[in-house]
């Protein structure tokens, strides 16, 4: 290391990030140590991380048999898969068109897009409960997915990504013969990995948390999400018993906080390349 490795200014930016990720990360030590406490050890009037007594096991064990864990998270990551595929399905395509091939209704599209940004569910929450009441596909997995399939902040960051591709590799694929579905899966989605994970970040998170809509649409446990199968945790007896809900809580955040480190480099390069101009 140089003589000059810890300037002023370097050591300032790092005094800063660190206190950043500390109050990002508070929230999160504070459940770790509350999930290791016993009742008597949580209300207290002093302020400890440190458990005087381990319950990490007991508390662990209360959070797996007072709620099904293991269909809250088969249920989690089964809604998150299938609305993240439909989603990459659709919008890859329609972000594909507009940003490589020339037609008329290409401006009235992104208005479109841009205008959908805008718009949240619980403004179609209503409709959307009434539509599925009628069919009758309330509590089911299909109501939980099927008004996520269109996502238009994933077409926007596609279409993002793709402006910075270069032309000549479209132009190529098709003097080859290729027809644009044939562009699309062999040369597109092959160079999009990056913009895919980091959309797939974006997605799993936003949809894994979701308590708005499931609480909404599902009213059986059997179709319960994570977020809605703490509230059932909760009411079963459970109201007052910190250590167990907050064990149950890091068993729920584990997923994500695993499937970010892993896919961390490339969240980073998709980010970075959907800024990139053509």
């Amino acid at each position: 290391m140089t003589s000059n490795g810890f300037t002023p200014a370097r050591v300032a930016r790092l005094a800063v990030l660190s206190f950043g990720a500390l109050v990002f990360l508070a929230p999160y030590i504070f459940m770790i140590s509350t999930a290791g406490k016993a009742q008597s050890d949580i209300f207290t009037s002093s302020l400890s991380l440190i458990p005087q007594q381990w319950f990490f096991f007991e508390n662990f064990a209360k959070a797996w048999s007072r709620v099904s864990m293991t269909t809250l998270l088969f249920n989690g990551v089964l809604v998150c898969l299938l609305i993240l595929v439909f989603q990459v399905v659709v919008a890859i395509p329609c972000a594909y068109a507009m940003a490589k091939l020339k037609f008329r209704a290409a401006r009235a599209m992104m208005v479109l897009v841009m205008l959908g940004l805008l718009v949240p569910i619980h403004a179609t929450a209503l409709p959307l409960y009434v539509a599925f009441d009628r069919v009758g596909a309330l509590n089911s997995y299909v109501a939980l997915v099927a008004p996520f399939t269109i996502s238009v902040f994933g077409i926007f960051l596609f279409l993002q990504f793709f402006r910075s591709m270069p032309d000549d590799l479209i132009h190529a694929a098709r003097l080859d013969g290729m027809s644009e579905i044939g562009i699309i899966a062999r040369v597109i989605v092959p160079n999009a990995w990056p913009a895919i994970t980091a959309f797939a970040i974006f997605s799993v998170v936003a949809h894994w948390n979701d308590l708005y809509w499931p609480l909404i649409v599902v009213s059986n446990q059997a179709y319960a999400t994570p977020p809605l199968g703490l509230l059932y945790f909760r009411a079963a007896e459970a109201g007052d018993d910190y250590g167990a809900l907050m064990a149950a809580t890091l068993i729920i955040t584990f997923p994500l906080v695993a499937a970010f480190l892993l896919a961390q480099k490339r969240f980073v390069e998709g980010i970075t390349m959907t800024g990139l101009k053509g």
